[in-house]
């Protein structure tokens, strides 16, 4: 990475900490959704670039994460959201080792069906479990404290909008650093050697499985810690965000940002959540138009937003390098 990359790195960063004095209170509410997806996008994307395997049932990991938060500030009256969040990573490992040894013996679209069956029953015990998870109805999230203390002093969207924003941030900033050194690790160049060629990974007694069952784990850790973050968002967790469309929507974010790069997919949520809030206050059909967003995507720009912009990058410099010689 060369220097103006971690200009701009920094430059964002720094903008990220203002950003509640600068904006509008509303937008600066949305963030919190574009920081929650994000933590959740790193994994799904370990799984989906760095191994080469799309889940259609990742949704249910963000599940795991919201009713956790539910159980424990509701049912168990456990207020503290780090409370939550080791819940989450522990239900999420569980049961993502679980699943991810039936899934990993398959690769391509029986991978992507699997999980989305898997998602699928998730989903029909939650509505059928009334009693237990509410149902369709959904169950509530009380207020969380943060790293211990109680801010109910002040009024919810206070609270969201500033010491919620940043613990959220505070995340984000940790989950962007620990998946980077996963991807820059061994481990990470081992999954892309099983994905790039997995017979030859084989030949070299790499694991396939093993190693795919690792990014099963891992992915699902923290689109566990990001559906924690979500819940406590909304104050509220409903099968709508395990229902396999929002799987979907963290395909199209993962799309539209560019998976080949690390940061693709946080931008990709960046203008999903925006995007959606802007076309859906205009429009009931909003869904259909991101769909010929996506169709455009897979057309013109398979790399995503993210290969747009480094080829505007890349075309600037060589005219600036042309230039001076």
């Amino acid at each position: 990475m060369n220097k103006k990359f971690y200009i701009i790195v920094l430059i964002i960063f720094v903008f990220s900490l203002i950003w509640p004095y600068l904006g509008p209170q509303y937008q600066v509410y949305l963030s919190l959704s574009y920081l929650s997806y994000s933590v959740a996008l790193l994994g799904f994307n370990l799984l989906f670039s760095y191994s080469g395997l799309l889940s259609m049932g990742h949704a249910m990991f963000i599940g795991f994460g919201g009713y956790s938060a539910a159980f424990l500030t509701s049912r168990f009256q456990v207020p503290y959201i780090e409370a939550s969040i080791i819940a989450a990573i522990l239900i999420s490992a569980m049961i993502g080792y679980a699943v991810g040894l039936v899934c990993v013996r398959y690769t391509k679209i029986y991978f992507a069906m699997l999980t989305l069956a898997f998602g699928m029953l998730f989903y029909s015990f939650l509505l059928k479990s009334y009693k237990l998870t509410g149902g369709d109805e959904g169950m509530p999230i009380s207020q969380p404290y943060l790293l211990g203390m109680d801010f109910s002093s002040i009024s919810r969207m206070e609270f969201l909008t500033g010491p919620f924003y940043y613990y959220c941030l505070g995340i984000l900033v940790l989950a962007a650093i620990v998946m980077w050194r996963i991807v820059r690790s061994p481990f990470g160049l081992c999954l892309r050697s099983v994905r790039d060629n997995p017979s030859k990974a084989e030949y070299l007694a790499l694991g396939i499985k093993k190693y795919r069952l690792y990014a099963f784990i891992i992915s699902g850790i923290f689109s566990g810690v990001g559906g924690v973050m979500m819940g406590a968002t909304t104050g509220h967790m409903d099968i709508s965000m395990v229902f396999w469309p929002h799987s979907g929507d963290l395909v199209f974010m993962t799309l539209l940002g560019g998976f080949s790069n690390f940061f693709g997919p946080m931008l990709g949520s960046i203008i999903f959540v925006y995007l959606k809030d802007m076309i859906s206050s205009m429009t009931e059909y909003w869904r259909l138009i991101f769909g010929g967003l996506l169709a455009a995507i897979v057309i013109l720009a398979q790399g995503g937003v993210m290969e747009v912009l480094s080829k505007i990058f890349m075309r600037r410099q060589l005219k600036g390098e042309r230039i001076d010689s």
